[in-house]
C-alpha cells in the first residue's frame, strides 16, 4: 500500500516535489529519486539531483545570494590540501607541503537572512531525512556549528578553490548562480578514508598526475549535489567573467555536535565564535582536516 499523500512544508515550496517528493517517505516518487541518487553515489561518488529547484523559484534564489555575497569574507591566502599550519616536520614529498592558492570567499551561516530560501530549507526535518536516505545513513545532523552549517560559497573572476577536503563527511550544495566561464567542479571520489589519508595519491593530484582519477562536472542553477567531501578531494577551477559563481553549502554529519576548528573557520570566514574553542572530541576520525 502507498503512503497517503502528506502536506509539503512551506520550506519545501521552491523543490521540484513532482521529481522529487521528499516530502512523502515511502512512496514510489521517493524510493525511485532516492535509489537513483544512491547509484550515482556508488558510481561516480557524486549524485546530482537536476532541477531540484524548480524553474519559477530560480530568480529568486539568485537575487537572494546576490544580496547577501557583498558579506562574504575574501582572503586571498596560500594553503595546503588539509588547511592546516605548515608543519616543516613532515617529509618534503607530503600533500600537506604542497602550497596553493586559496582565491574564494564564504558567506557564514549568521549573514545569511532567516527567511532566505536555503536559510528555510536547511534546517528542514524532511529534507533532511531525504538526503540521508540518499547517502544511505540512518541520519543526518545539522552542524553544529554556526558559522559553517549553511554558507554561501562566492568565486569571482580569476579565482578558485584549489584542492581540499571539508570538514564534514557529507556536503549538499546547490548551484545558485553559475558563472559565463569556467567554475568547473572537479573530484576524486574516495581517495582517503577514516583510518588512511592515502597520501601518496593525494600528491599525485596536486602535482597534476591524476588522470582517470579526477572527475569533472558542469552543474546548472537549481541542481542539488550530494557529495561525500570529507573523504573525496575536490576543487572549483577558476572562474571566467563578470559573473561570479554562487553555491550554497549545506553541511550534515552522521553525529552531532561536529564544529570546525578555529583555524579552519578563521581561514574561511575571517573570524571564530565562542563554539569553535572548544575540544575535538566530535569530529569523526582523526584525519589532518
Amino acid at each position: 500500500m502507498q503512503p497517503s499523500a502528506l502536506a509539503a512544508p512551506q520550506e519545501l515550496d521552491p523543490v521540484d516535489l513532482t521529481r522529487y517528493p521528499v516530502h512523502e517517505p515511502g512512496s514510489s516518487g521517493w524510493e525511485d529519486a532516492v535509489r537513483r541518487a544512491r547509484a550515482q553515489l556508488a558510481a561516480d561518488g557524486c549524485a546530482v539531483l537536476p532541477g531540484f529547484v524548480r524553474a519559477s523559484w530560480r530568480d529568486r534564489l539568485r537575487t537572494e545570494g546576490e544580496a547577501v555575497a557583498p558579506l562574504a569574507h575574501h582572503e586571498t591566502a596560500v594553503v595546503n590540501v588539509y588547511n592546516t599550519d605548515p608543519d616543516p616536520t613532515l617529509p618534503a614529498d607530503h600533500p600537506a607541503r604542497v602550497r596553493m592558492e586559496r582565491g574564494n570567499a564564504f558567506v557564514a551561516r549568521d549573514r545569511i537572512p532567516a527567511a532566505a530560501l536555503i536559510h528555510r530549507l536547511y534546517p528542514q526535518p524532511a529534507f533532511r531525512a531525504f538526503l540521508a536516505a540518499c547517502t544511505g545513513v540512518p541520519e543526518l545532523h545539522e552542524l553544529a556549528d554556526p558559522l559553517a552549517g549553511l554558507c554561501l560559497n562566492v568565486v569571482g573572476d580569476g579565482r578558485s578553490h584549489p584542492w581540499h577536503f571539508d570538514t564534514n563527511e557529507i556536503a549538499i550544495s546547490l548551484l545558485t548562480r553559475a558563472p559565463e566561464a569556467g567554475g568547473v567542479f572537479e573530484y576524486c571520489p574516495d581517495i582517503r578514508d577514516t583510518t588512511s589519508e592515502n597520501t601518496a595519491d593525494v600528491a599525485e593530484v596536486l602535482h597534476g598526475r591524476g588522470g582517470a582519477r579526477v572527475r569533472r562536472l558542469v552543474l546548472r542553477p537549481g541542481d542539488l549535489q550530494l557529495f561525500r567531501g570529507r573523504y573525496s578531494l575536490h576543487r572549483v577551477t577558476e572562474v571566467r567573467g563578470d559573473t561570479a559563481r554562487h553555491t550554497a553549502i549545506f553541511s550534515y554529519s552522521t553525529r552531532p555536535g561536529v564544529v570546525g576548528s578555529a583555524a579552519r573557520t578563521r581561514q574561511l570566514f575571517g573570524r571564530t565564535l565562542s563554539e569553535h574553542g572548544g575540544s575535538r572530541a566530535v569530529r569523526v576520525d582523526g584525519l589532518l582536516d
